[in-house]
């Protein structure tokens, strides 16, 4: 029996529903949607279900939906048909680009159980595996009324996080008791989620290591390179507002050692790329676009990178990367990308959301903090000044990826008994 409150939160998710039309619409003019897909939004299918066993992976962004990556390669040479879920029109557009065959992708249902019982009607998915936090009960609810089972995979559950669930001990009882499998990235998240009710999580690792490193249009890339041949360059990538002007900052404090320097910027969300060149050019830098088609010609000193799918281009084209969402409370952004890729890493010194990839970064030496402007052209000036430095650095932090993989293995043996189920 379900508890008083998860009744009262699906009656009253039931009875906002009609409200969603006008949620969408206002999402839908922040750039939020896609407006050729709003009704998967409500459950309503954009595509066929193809025959056989169908295994449903859900990711909220794009960073969970990466990290699923390697799960879905190796569940379609499997022969399984895969369909991903994600939230966000950017990580929809990143799907587009590389999903495998027989891998398909939806928007997933706002929590509301009319939507998501039409979306398990339609998809009769056979196995669900639900990346890190996403605990949205209707869909729990739902997928368990289907006969769906759910098996959470690269779990997480921050202290933060914890304690808001510690409110409600029964509500999360109620959910992740559903659970079949808790597969959690540490032994800290694993104790968190038993707490709240998960049935014997095993710690399992973090598959975001397993992700392969970002691909880049090998074209696009030789004449990239020829455009910015004999220039210091570096990045600032996944920034948030106030990131920019920092890396702006930093730009002016370097020119007059580095008047050749060009600095990238890949804004977290694209659109915001003209507001960018808006508030930089205020700063009397010159700006190109990439949005626009421009190219990184000799007299632009910032290339804003505001496009989607090519943050593999850039790093490859940049030896230095700060990683943003971490010079205010952000949190953070995933360094393994361009770790991975043997870039430098800097970062602000709110990481909390990713401590235990930036913790062996930082102490091994392949990732450095800065907290502002000032100290992000100085750590930029050590590097530029120091090859040598920069590409030990930029070992240390490929090296510190690359041995903590694993975790798309365990979770594949972890769920095999399931996946043996749907061939018999």
């Amino acid at each position: 029996m379900q508890p008083l409150s998860l009744s009262a939160y699906r009656a009253a998710t039931l009875a906002v529903s009609p409200l969603a039309g006008a949620l969408l619409s206002l999402r839908l003019n922040k750039g939020k949607e896609d407006v050729e897909r709003l009704g998967e939004r409500r459950g309503t299918p954009g595509l066929a279900r193809p025959d056989g066993p169908l295994i449903w992976l859900h990711g909220a962004s794009v960073g969970e939906t990466v990290s699923l990556l390697p799960l879905v390669e190796r569940l379609t040479q499997a022969g399984f048909n895969t369909l991903m879920t994600s939230g966000t029109v950017t990580s929809a557009r990143l799907m587009a680009r590389r999903l495998p065959a027989r891998a398909l992708h939806q928007f997933v249902p706002l929590d509301a159980p009319n939507f998501l019982r039409r979306f398990f009607r339609h998809w009769r998915p056979d196995l669900g595996l639900i990346a890190e936090s996403e605990i949205w009960p209707n869909m729990i609810v739902e997928a368990a009324r289907a006969g769906t089972p759910l098996v959470m995979v690269n779990a997480r559950m921050s202290a933060r996080s914890f304690r808001r669930w510690s409110f409600a001990p029964k509500f999360a009882r109620a959910l992740l008791g559903r659970f079949e499998l808790v597969l959690a990235q540490t032994a800290p998240d694993a104790e968190r989620l038993g707490q709240l009710g998960a049935r014997a999580p095993q710690v399992i690792g973090n598959m975001k290591f397993d992700a392969p490193a970002p691909p880049a249009d090998r074209r696009e890339l030789a004449e990239l390179t020829g455009l910015v041949s004999g220039r210091r360059l570096w990045i600032a990538a996944s920034t948030h507002p106030g990131e920019e002007r920092a890396a702006g900052e930093a730009h002016r404090r370097l020119f007059e050692d580095f008047p050749d320097l060009l600095t990238l910027i890949a804004p977290r969300h694209p659109e915001r790329g003209p507001e960018i060149a808006e508030e930089l050019g205020e700063l009397g830098l010159a700006c190109r676009l990439r949005s626009r088609g421009e190219r990184p010609d000799r007299d632009a000193q910032v290339y804003i990178c505001d496009t989607i799918g090519e943050l593999g281009l850039f790093y490859r084209l940049a030896g230095v990367v700060f990683t943003g969402k971490s010079l205010s409370s952000g949190g953070g952004q995933n360094p393994i990308e361009p770790a991975k890729l043997a870039s430098a890493i800097l970062h602000g010194p709110h990481v909390q959301n990713f401590a235990d990839i930036y913790g062996p970064l930082d102490s091994e030496g392949g990732a450095a903090i800065v907290n502002d402007a000032a100290e992000m052209a100085a750590r930029l000036r050590e590097l530029f000044k120091n090859a040598s430095r920069l590409r030990t650095m930029a070992r240390i932090a490929a090296d510190v990826v690359n041995r903590s993989g694993g975790a798309v293995e365990r979770t594949l043996a972890a769920v095999a008994p399931h996946l043996e189920a749907l061939c018999e």
